[in-house]
């Protein structure tokens, strides 16, 4: 199994959702990726981590709030924000990064 290491570490760009499943805002995040997904397709991976089952993964990355993405480039962080966007201000965020 690959480790959050080795996703981020991909040439593709890596959207990463810390997210939790009692939180409201992270729900309203799941159809907005997946339209990041269906207009980016293979330009840009995105993986959700549950905060709650994946401590350690927050903690290295100091996610305090859910959601929060960030974005990764080769493992390199290039991009960050808390809150729920659209996916038209995220499609332009990761073509910006591409």
């Amino acid at each position: 199994m690959a480790t959050f290491n080795d996703l981020i570490k991909q040439n593709t760009l890596v959207l990463v959702d810390f997210k939790a499943d009692w939180c409201g805002p992270c729900k309203m995040m799941t159809p907005i990726l997946k339209e990041v997904k269906h207009q980016l397709k293979d330009s840009v991976k995105i993986i959700k981590i549950d905060v709650d089952k994946n401590p350690s993964v927050a903690a290295t990355y100091q996610v305090r709030g859910v959601p929060t993405l960030i974005l990764f480039k080769k493992g390199k962080q290039v991009w960050r924000q808390s809150g729920v966007l659209q996916a038209s201000q995220l499609v332009q965020i990761i073509n910006s990064h591409i």
